[in-house]
Formats: C-alpha cells, sequence, structure tokens
C-alpha cells in the first residue's frame, strides 16, 4: 500500500510559526494553515482565506492552485455578486485522502476508514475476551486489506496512514478483565505500533484510547467547541481528555486527563476510585450477577440488552461519582465545559449528561464556576476517529492554537 503523493508538501513537518508565512520556506506549513481553516470553517474563497491567514492573494493564490492539483481541494460553485468576478469557494476534497483507525478496547476491538472530511466509509468490528498483541496485529491486517478493497483502484494509493487508539499498560488490568496474566504481559515487551508499521507502507501513530477520543471531539466534533474542556469517555473502563486552549494536552507520558483514578465516594460510602463505579465494566458485573447476558454491551450499542433495574441504578452511581470527579477537576482547570461520551446508546448517554448536571448541583463547590455539562457528539466511534485523526492532523493539520488564532 503505498503513501499518496497528494499534499506531498503538505505533509513535511510543522514549522514553528503559528501565522501564515510568505516566505517560501514555509509553503508546507502554509498549507497546512490553508487545509486547517477549511476544515474548520468551512468552505471559503480565496480572498477569505488570505484574510483569516495573514497571506497575501498571491501567496494563496498559489498554494490553492497546488492543493487542488494535488487533490486535495475542490471548486465549488461560484457565488456571483452585484459587481466583479464571481467569488469561487474552496472546500476539502472528500477523496484527498484516507485513514484508518484502529481502537484496541478490552473486550472488542475496532478498524475504521475514513475520509478527507471525515465520513466513516467503511468499519470491522469482532469482540474478545481479551486483547493480546498478536491477534490484534493479524486483526488490524485484515481489516485493512478488507477496507481497502472497498476504495477504486486508483485510490488505494491516497491511504495516508494508521492511527492507534490503545490503553495504556494493559498488563496492569488482566485481573480486571479475566484475563491470564502471561498473556497480557506480552504487551509489555511489545510495540505494535512499530510491528505494524514494518508491515504497511505508510505512517503510523498511537495515542492512548481515553485520549484520542478526546482528540475526535476537538477535530471531527459538531457544534461549538469550547477553548478548555474535559472529555470523558466510558468504555470498559472510564477515561479522559482534556483540552486547553484550543489543543489537546496530553502531558509528559501521554497519560494526562487519567480521569479513571480520580478518588470518589462510592455508592456505599466507600473511597474509591472513578473508574470502580462509572465504568461498563461494573455494569458488566451487575448483569452477570443477575444471571443475564453481557454479551451485548460489547456490540455496536444500539442493540443493548439490558434490564431497566440494573441500568438505572448505573446510570445513579455514575451521575454522582462523575459530579464528584468534576469538581475535583474544577478547583484544578478553569474549563469551560465537560462533554460525556461513551460506548452508549444516546439515550442512556444523555440520561448520564443530564444526571450529572442534576448531582453537580447539589455538591458545595463554592469559589469555582460550575462547568457546562454537555453530551460528547462523536459516539461509540471516538476512540477509532480519534485514532484516525492522527495521521490527518501530523500530515496535514497544523495545531488547534494556530487554528483558533488565525480565525
Amino acid at each position: 500500500m503505498a503513501t499518496p503523493t497528494a499534499g506531498h508538501s503538505a505533509a513535511r513537518d510543522l514549522k514553528s510559526s503559528v501565522r501564515g508565512s510568505n516566505q517560501s520556506g514555509l509553503r508546507a506549513h502554509n498549507e497546512r494553515l490553508v487545509l486547517s481553516l477549511l476544515r474548520l470553517h468551512g468552505p471559503m474563497a480565496k480572498v477569505e482565506i488570505a484574510r483569516a491567514s495573514g497571506l497575501s492573494a498571491q501567496t494563496i493564490s498559489v498554494i490553492m492552485r497546488g492543493l487542488e492539483e494535488d487533490g486535495l481541494l475542490e471548486r465549488g460553485e461560484p457565488i456571483r455578486g452585484r459587481v466583479g468576478q464571481p467569488s469561487v469557494p474552496m472546500h476539502l476534497a472528500p477523496d484527498g485522502a484516507y485513514f484508518f483507525g484502529l481502537k484496541v478496547g478490552r473486550r472488542s476491538v475496532d478498524l475504521i476508514m475514513v475520509n478527507f472530511v471525515g465520513a466513516v466509509l467503511g468499519r470491522v468490528h469482532l469482540t474478545h475476551p481479551y486483547p493480546t498483541p498478536d491477534a490484534i496485529i493479524r486483526f488490524a491486517l485484515g481489516a485493512m486489506e478488507e477496507l481497502r478493497g472497498q476504495l477504486p483502484a486508483d485510490q488505494s494509493g491516497r491511504i495516508a496512514g494508521l492511527g492507534i487508539a490503545i490503553p495504556f499498560r494493559l498488563w496492569d488490568w488482566a485481573v480486571s478483565i479475566g484475563a491470564p496474566a502471561s498473556d497480557m504481559d506480552a504487551w509489555r515487551s511489545r510495540d505494535i505500533q512499530a510491528e505494524l508499521a514494518a508491515l504497511v507502507d505508510f505512517p503510523v501513530y498511537l495515542r492512548n484510547d481515553a485520549s484520542a477520543a478526546c482528540g475526535a471531539e476537538l477535530v471531527f466534533g459538531s457544534g461549538e467547541r469550547p477553548r478548555e474542556f474535559l472529555h470523558f469517555f466510558i468504555g470498559y473502563f472510564i477515561g479522559g481528555g482534556l483540552v486547553l486552549n484550543g489543543s489537546l494536552y496530553t502531558g509528559r507520558t501521554g497519560n494526562a486527563a487519567a480521569l479513571g483514578s480520580i478518588p470518589v465516594p462510592a455508592p456505599d460510602g466507600e473511597r474509591v476510585q472513578l473508574v470502580d463505579v462509572a465504568s461498563l465494566a461494573v455494569l458488566e458485573q451487575r448483569i452477570r450477577a443477575a444471571g443475564k447476558p453481557t454479551h451485548t454491551l460489547w456490540d455496536p450499542p444500539q442493540g443493548w440488552d439490558v434490564p431497566s433495574d440494573i441500568l438505572n441504578r448505573w446510570i445513579s452511581d455514575s451521575c454522582n461519582a462523575l459530579a464528584y470527579a468534576i469538581s475535583a477537576a474544577a478547583s484544578v482547570v478553569d474549563f469551560e465545559a465537560v462533554m460525556i461520551d461513551g460506548w452508549l446508546p444516546a439515550p442512556v448517554r444523555k440520561r448520564l449528561t443530564d444526571g450529572t448536571e442534576h448531582a453537580i448541583q447539589s455538591l458545595d463547590i463554592n469559589g469555582i464556576d460550575r462547568p457546562e455539562i454537555r453530551e460528547g457528539t462523536i459516539g461509540q466511534d471516538a476512540r477509532s476517529l480519534g485514532a484516525a485523526s492522527l495521521p490527518l492532523s501530523e500530515r496535514y493539520l497544523v495545531d488547534f492554537n494556530a487554528m483558533l488564532l488565525a480565525g
């Protein structure tokens, strides 16, 4: 699978300047800036892009012409005004590039293929009792070949990269997920990013799965996104992500915003971690204790079949725990909003969001502003979409701070 020739210079390393530059040495940055502005704002005419980027009209014309020739941009229908030449809006070409996103979960694995505008073109899903490196690599290679086969022959060369979203330190969770320690220990010495990179002909990137889910909200989310927000993703375990000044913050080790570790009160009054209350693992345990099947939790969540009394109790406990965790985090970082998402049916996500908003109102958090509690906008694909956003961002976009400054 060959790397795309499209956007060859846009794929170079990002330079230090955050706004456009008329120096030829920063052409790669300028191309990324143009692509980022179009992704953020939608179709724009050249004069609008010049105004937003600070670049000259001549420089923008050269960049736009090159990106159009590379197949990354397309012309829209001319908009005719009263005087002068008609304005021609430019937009991202959906088939300009394609990206794979691999989500490695404790109970399931997914691979999706998205186009240049972030539309999911295909997916492969598999449930498993627990992940092992060899099984994940076999799945990824087979699923990529299957999805690649869905592209027209002249488009398969535009696959621009694979992103991986995976929980860090998987071996620490062997007992929790009921996996043999010997099988999970294999993750200690394996580098799945390097191994897959040696087997494919495009770049491979990796990020913590919860941070990837937050990144998906940042890149692909709908509606107005605040400059600072906290993001919860509820999967087998609950995890988090943090956006500061419009950019995903992953910290020194890539594991920032490990929100599942925040101490919260359990329903019985004991002190536990958030992960011990507001995770699907807890829901699975309660369903199994009631003698009911749990497999539907790990299929696409629209098909959940959970007894209502068990679900209601889990939602109530989770909302209270989330409220405490949000209050603790808000005392450290002054973020505007909190987004709650997960491997959840949409009605369950709404109940969790509404319930957490209600629960936080009852807490005494005088001295800090209560953040707005919102539903996430991505849903079940957040981790795999976040994975797919890694090669997209690394190869074709500038940092979101630059995008916001330029806008």
